[in-house]
């Protein structure tokens, strides 16, 4: 099974990174750097993920595929 994208994005108004899960209504995070971003986001995927389970709401599979995704594969 493949894993969730990951965007990571400088956010000028934070002034720091941000690191999202598009397929995970709402789960993100917020570093300094992109690294900080990315490993805090590892812990919000597993909070978000043990959440869902825990209130027995549907887990969603990976969908989320940019386009680079899509041209790699023609």
């Amino acid at each position: 099974m493949k894993d969730y994208h990951i965007n990571i994005f400088y956010s000028e108004d934070d002034e720091g990174y941000i690191a999202d899960i598009p397929d995970l209504k709402h789960c993100s995070a917020f570093g300094e750097t992109p690294v900080e971003a990315l490993n805090e986001l590892a812990l919000a995927k597993q909070a978000w993920l043990e959440a869902a389970q825990a209130e027995g709401k549907p887990i969603p599979h990976p969908t989320y595929r940019p386009i680079i995704y899509q041209l790699q594969s023609v």
